[in-house]
């Protein structure tokens, strides 16, 4: 049986006392929530022990963990949603699936099949990546051209396997810089690849947003082909925009509970069923409980104004 997962809120509004249910699924980016997890150091199966316990989170995104890892862990998320996260291994590896090199293309269209596998033994359906290097202006239509290939074959090779591809959008001028990049071309990849396998959809992340110059109102286009939603913050340090996931109220944090506000409208708004999760990670001095704890405190905050919107009409 899966955990009650969704929060309610109480308040007052013109002396009436109401009561409202937050109405998606949430989830946590885990090897975010516990950097250590991405190089397999710290006490994995207490990680999880500890957020698979959490009835707040329903969904539970992951990195690469070994087969003993996974068989550690797999008892502790019974009744949860699972996902795979494979943006820290692309970037980290320099895996670049819209490279100008066939071979290089290839070993990164080989590396997702082979997380596909791995993924559909564990029973695990939905699967996360995001685009290569943006190669600059003059060779970007090109680059298009190859990525749409490249998520072509990912996706015929996944359907077959019953396992959905979520492309996640990153920023394109200050820290990752990759090719996808603003949503709408994020959006027109997607509807290329849809033109052959309905099996891949859009992640978005609000922690992105500043760095693409755009706030939630760009999913308004994006109903259809929305199948996933990041929470988080950019970082502004030293004059500079970096793509660390900083907790709400951390200095320097971009993002609030004005922002997350927002968001949260146009999902409502464009009708979007799917899951939310929080992308947040400890800087120093704070613990994932810490980070958690405020994260959770941020999107109660958030739901709390756009329930006000709401009625104020």
């Amino acid at each position: 049986m899966r955990g009650s997962g969704m929060f309610t809120i109480d308040f007052q509004y013109k002396g009436l006392n109401l009561s409202s249910r937050f109405p998606w699924k949430i989830g946590i980016v885990s090897f975010m929530a516990f950097p250590s997890m991405m190089k397999g150091e710290g006490d994995i199966p207490g990680f999880f022990k500890k957020i698979g316990s959490d009835p707040f989170f329903e969904l539970f995104e992951v990195c690469a963990l070994t087969e003993d890892r996974w068989s550690q862990i797999k008892p502790l998320l019974a009744g949860k949603f699972v996902a795979r996260g494979l943006q820290p291994e692309l970037l980290t590896r320099k895996l670049d699936l819209n490279s100008m090199d066939s071979m290089e293309r290839a070993k990164a269209i080989d590396y997702v099949k082979e997380e596909i596998d791995i993924a559909t033994r564990r029973g695990i359906s939905n699967l996360a990546l995001c685009s290569g290097p943006d190669p600059g202006e003059d060779l970007r239509g090109k680059a298009h051209e190859i990525l749409v290939k490249s998520l072509k074959e990912i996706c015929g090779y996944a359907a077959s396997r019953g396992v959905t591809i979520l492309l996640e959008n990153f920023d394109r001028e200050y820290d990752k810089r990759l090719l996808i990049g603003p949503t709408e071309e994020a959006l027109d990849v997607i509807r290329k690849v849809r033109s052959e396998h309905a099996n891949i959809g859009l992640l978005w992340d609000l922690s992105h947003a500043p760095m693409l110059s755009e706030d939630p109102k760009v999913l308004r286009n994006a109903a259809s082909l929305l199948s996933h939603v990041h929470i988080g913050c950019t970082k502004e340090f030293q004059g500079k925009l970096l793509d660390t996931h900083p907790v709400f109220y951390t200095p320097g944090a971009i993002n609030t509970e004005v922002e997350v506000s927002s968001l949260l409208s146009e999902l409502w708004n464009i009708g979007y069923k799917g899951m939310i999760s929080f992308e947040v990670r400890p800087e120093e001095g704070q613990t994932s409980d810490g980070i958690i704890a405020q994260a959770k405190a941020a999107l109660m905050d958030a739901y709390r104004l756009m329930l006000l919107q709401i009625l104020k009409g």
